[in-house]
């Protein structure tokens, strides 16, 4: 079992950048791809990012390419999402999950594929 701790959402004005963290529990963190979806009232929950196992890989929604980075630190048990230039249409709760996963395994980017999910941090944009 993971548990998943998410913590740095807020209220910001347009333009402006957060930093996300995700604090898991256990010991074996650095066996698990993690990723990042957010979902705003009436929309489906969305893909925004993910790292695998090699801090290397990664990928990202189209939508926040070059504006937000996704990262690990295996020694803390942690994955930051570093937002920046933050739009109105960022706004969404934001969700943490993992799912165990081999070497170099292909990013996944379908919410079924991660088995556990943190409870969520919410990030709001003002215009």
């Amino acid at each position: 079992q993971v548990q998943l701790v998410e913590s740095g959402g807020g209220l910001v004005q347009a333009g402006a950048s957060l930093r996300l963290s995700c604090v898991a529990s256990g010991r074996t963190f650095s066996s698990y791809q993690m990723g990042w979806f957010r979902q705003a009232p009436g929309k489906e929950r969305e893909f925004v990012a993910a790292i695998g196992r090699s801090a290397d890989n990664t990928d990202y929604a189209d939508s926040v390419k070059g504006r937000f980075t996704i990262s690990r630190d295996n020694a803390k048990n942690t994955v930051s999402l570093q937002m920046n230039s933050l739009k109105p249409e960022d706004t969404a709760g934001y969700y943490c999950a993992a799912v165990r996963s081999d070497t170099n395994v292909a990013i996944r980017m379908s919410s079924n594929d991660y088995d556990y999910w943190g409870q969520g941090t919410q990030v709001t944009v003002s215009s």
